[in-house]
């Protein structure tokens, strides 16, 4: 069962993809639209491609100064500028099968902005090689691991999360709060430990940097598996 649940998941990510390289295809993301109208787009996008109308979280479009803010905060409608990071991060289901991703785009030619996007990526991976030679972890160690890696890349870590579970909708979930199914720093239980029915459970791994003094930030997202 659990080799059936990671090609779902797979399989999920991998229409994730097809979405966003259509965003890119199509163009949708340009200097004068607002975050609003880039989400309702790519909403539009995902339901003219695959169908989806669901998507497990909210979805998320920032730019600018709202690049700093963590998922749990819902800052106002900003217009994308001539020179400017933003970053999506999606949660569409597929077929009930959930998928996470995100990614950051730059217009135009900020050296800053594109290193930052750059460095996102490359840590991601560094993070995803690193967790894969260990048998045992918390997500609190982990949440410390990609806080000392942000550092390490000349940035500071964002979010209030450094991942969590996914799966099939929906997937694991315990109230606010409790955070033993995150990435998190009061996750003090180990990452690899089966779910409640014995399979082996699946994360997502997210990376958010942050540069306040610029006002700037980045986020890179998908599947850990």
């Amino acid at each position: 069962m659990s080799d059936t649940i990671k090609e779902k998941l797979i399989e999920a990510e991998a229409k994730a993809l097809q979405l966003f390289n259509a965003i890119e295809d199509r163009n949708l993301i340009v200097a004068g639209k607002s975050e609003e109208q880039i989400n309702t787009e790519i909403y539009n996008l995902a339901f003219e491609i695959f169908g989806v109308k669901k998507y497990w979280h909210k979805r998320i479009v920032r730019a600018g100064t709202n690049t700093l803010q963590p998922y749990d905060e819902n800052p106002p409608d900003l217009i994308l500028q001539q020179d400017e990071i933003i970053f999506l991060d999606f949660g569409p289901i597929f077929e009930d099968w959930e998928a996470d991703y995100g990614r950051t785009f730059v217009i135009g030619n900020d050296p800053h902005k594109h290193k930052l996007k750059k460095d996102i990526e490359d840590a991601w991976y560094e993070a995803k090689n690193w967790f894969g030679k260990q048998t045992k972890l918390t997500g609190a160690e982990f949440w410390l691991y990609i806080n000392e890696l942000a550092k390490q890349y000349g940035w500071t870590y964002g979010g209030q999360l450094g991942g969590h579970l996914i799966g099939h909708f929906p997937h694991e979930r315990l109230e606010p709060k409790n955070y033993r199914l995150y990435v998190h720093p009061e996750n003090h239980n180990d990452m690899f430990l089966p779910d409640a029915t014995g399979n082996k459970r699946h994360w997502i791994l997210e990376i958010h940097f942050v540069d306040r003094e610029k006002q700037i930030g980045g986020f890179f997202e998908q599947l850990l598996t």
